[in-house]
């Protein structure tokens, strides 16, 4: 059984081992797959003087040609050196195509393939993690500890630093696929290029959606039972020209995880591991929030809170007018009831 553990992921894909020249990255991060993926074909690549350099192949037009990957992995570098071939998986099936090459494994290649997520136990994962000449490496969404990882290593790379408050910031922002983090922390140091450090005063600039920070302010304050903040970020909202069925459907969305997570807790589960199991993170101004309202609704309550919601934004989408009082009204009511227990 050749599946890596998940700390042993980073070090495996840094050296190319030659009894195993097949690689299956997969996941529900296709960002994070893509991105290892690059980076294994080029240490892959290295060395080599084919200006052709990485044969890439779809994986759709492999099914139906099974014999062709064989083929390609087969065929000897034009100018000498390790093949490098990499393999897309589409919507059909390559398993076949796989499972031949993996009966005659290729002595002078690497095959690297990227494949969506996958059931253990089924399909290429299965054939990959049961063959001695290929390595399977999960892909999964980005841990608060990768994420530290990830904005170390960039930040440093970059040749400056940042701040700490600007660093707690900047990681409640960013989320679990690898490809979208990398390109905001990349936004972020550009827009900060020439200054000292990075501060927090930067990460609020350019990383994120103000607007949808400020539809998380609207939404924690009304459960959390503050309606004087609930009311001050709905304002800030309104008057930036936020349509009230935007917002209110933003504050279903939220109403709709906090009634996800209450049930989880009503199941025997506890606010803590709610609160840390929800992907994207919550951001950490948030979770003493989120943990007043996991405290102090009911799933039964948030249920009776969302078809409140939904009366007051289909008004709103038919008013467009009176959609802000509206709007605040039901919120001002919910703020109310979460205020009373």
């Amino acid at each position: 059984m050749v599946a890596v553990r998940p700390g042993d992921v980073e070090a495996t894909l840094t050296r190319i081992d030659p009894l195993r020249p097949v690689v299956l990255l997969f996941g529900p991060d296709s960002g994070l797959a893509r991105e290892r993926a690059r980076a294994y074909l080029a240490r892959a690549a290295q060395g080599s003087d084919d200006p052709f350099g990485i044969v890439r192949l779809d994986g759709d037009e492999i099914a139906g040609d099974p014999g062709r990957l064989v083929d390609e992995a087969g065929t000897l570098a034009l100018f000498g050196g390790r093949r490098v071939v990499s393999l897309r998986v589409g919507s059909r099936n390559v398993v076949p195509a796989v499972e031949a090459l993996l009966a005659a494994p290729p002595s002078g290649a690497v095959v690297v393939i990227e494949a969506g997520d996958i059931k253990r136990g089924t399909g290429l994962r299965a054939l990959c993690e049961n063959s001695p000449h290929a390595l399977a490496i999960a892909c999964y969404a980005d841990s608060d500890r990768d994420l530290t990882r990830l904005v170390d290593t960039m930040v440093a790379e970059a040749g400056t630093a940042i701040d700490r408050d600007a660093r707690a910031e900047l990681m409640g922002l960013l989320g679990g696929d690898r490809m979208a983090s990398r390109s905001e922390i990349g936004k972020l140091l550009l827009y900060a290029a020439g200054e000292p450090r990075v501060t927090l005063d930067h990460v609020r600039a350019i990383v994120g959606d103000a607007s949808s920070l400020a539809l998380d302010e609207i939404a924690d304050g009304a459960f959390a039972g503050q309606p004087d903040e609930m009311a001050t970020a709905f304002g800030k909202a309104t008057g930036e020209g936020m349509r009230a069925d935007i917002i209110l459907g933003s504050v279903c969305r939220a109403a709709q995880t906090l009634h996800q997570m209450r049930l989880g807790i009503e199941a025997g589960g506890s606010v803590e591991r709610a609160i840390e199991g929800t992907r994207p993170a919550i951001h950490f101004r948030r979770k003493p929030l989120i943990e007043k309202a996991l405290r102090g609704w009911t799933a039964s309550r948030l249920e009776t809170a969302l078809l409140a919601l939904d009366d007051a934004l289909l008004a709103a989408r038919r008013n467009a007018t009176l959609g802000p009082a509206i709007a605040e009204r039901a919120l001002l009511q919910i703020a109310g009831q979460a205020r009373r227990g």
